[in-house]
């Protein structure tokens, strides 16, 4: 199946920075898709609060049955329904003010879902300004993973094994995410003020009580930490998969290089194929280059939104990369390969 690949270096822009954007924003501003859809998000939040009931209802009836730990794939699914939804009420797609946007945020990241809404909305911001950034993006920083060879370099001992075997190790390390996550924020807690540390930590305590509560009083001991590690897991691994294609293995700017906005996020960015499968599993999150360039339009206008953002990176000729979920998989796995190569010469 074609597909377009971006190069590893875009020419610079013969115009001045933002010049080629306004021309698309104005089109976009005009079509009205800019415009909440609160008829449409009051049904998927009435579905994820049902769906969430539905399945710890199922949990209770079984009473005490092995059959239940396998609710905690439909409940991973549905947490990571959620977890979207605070994706998108921190970009400001559901409500129309800033407030209520926080508080949905607060109530599916911190409440439902166990993640610290303030400390992901911060890191989120910040890999939306500058994505692919080396020295900006909290995205592509060294971590347990590394992005570039530079990065590579210096790893050595057990880190450079992990940096060696990466691509092998990556979606096994994805069912850590949800963890990961949960302890990221907790961490964070200590560098927020005091009026927020007490809002979000107090929320984060009622999620983990009522969380643990449900686990080990609707199951016995065995079956709640069989299902608690079931649920994590494929929590983390489902999150993973629907953020892993989106920029890995595409254009990083150099440190110091300044790109225009639509360059930035068009050059950084992957998408994925659309279909109402994808649409639903990565939650809008597969019209990346469209949720880059315009991250509050709502999730259900992205759609809508991809024609006008591919013909106008036609018109002003930036490649625009799209590919099927598969192979955007093969591409971010081969980019985190190829950084490990350095360390695998004998």
């Amino acid at each position: 199946m074609p597909q377009t690949l971006v190069p590893p270096r875009p020419a610079r822009p013969r115009r001045a920075a933002g010049s080629d954007f306004a021309p698309l924003a104005r089109q976009v501003r005009e079509s009205g898709l800019l415009e909440r859809r609160r008829g449409y998000y009051a049904a998927v939040i009435a579905m994820n609060v049902l769906a969430t009931a539905a399945i710890w209802l199922a949990v209770a009836l079984a009473g005490g049955a092995w059959w239940a730990v396998a609710l905690a794939v439909p409940a991973a699914v549905v947490s990571a329904r959620t977890g979207f939804l605070g994706h998108d009420a921190g970009h400001r797609q559901i409500a129309r003010t800033p407030r209520a946007n926080r508080w949905l945020g607060l109530l599916f990241g911190n409440l439902m879902t166990g993640m610290s809404y303030g400390w992901w909305n911060d890191k989120h911001n910040r890999h939306h300004a500058n994505p692919n950034h080396v020295d900006k993006d909290p995205d592509v920083a060294a971590g347990v993973l590394v992005w570039t060879a530079e990065q590579a370099a210096g790893r050595n001992g057990f880190a450079a094994w992990m940096t060696r075997h990466q691509a092998r190790l990556f979606f096994p390390l994805l069912t850590f995410e949800g963890w990961a996550l949960r302890v990221a924020g907790v961490l964070d807690l200590r560098n927020r003020p005091v009026r927020e540390r007490i809002l979000e930590g107090g929320l984060l305590a009622v999620h983990t009580a009522a969380y643990f509560a449900l686990a080990f009083t609707l199951m016995d001991p065995a079956q709640a930490v069989a299902f608690v590690l079931l649920h994590q897991a494929v929590f983390g691994l489902h999150l993973g998969c629907a953020f892993a294609p989106n920029h890995k293995g595409m254009a990083m700017p150099a440190p110091g290089e300044r790109w225009d906005h639509l360059r930035s996020q068009v050059l950084t960015s992957r998408n994925i194929r659309s279909g109402r499968v994808n649409d639903w599993l990565l939650g809008g999150l597969n019209y990346q280059i469209e949720h880059h360039l315009f991250p509050s339009v709502p999730r259900c206008n992205l759609r809508r939104l991809q024609p006008l953002v591919r013909e106008h990176c036609a018109r002003v000729g930036l490649p625009y990369a799209e590919t099927g979920l598969l192979e955007s998989y093969r591409q971010a796995l081969g980019h985190m390969h190829e950084v490990g190569a350095e360390l695998r010469q004998p």
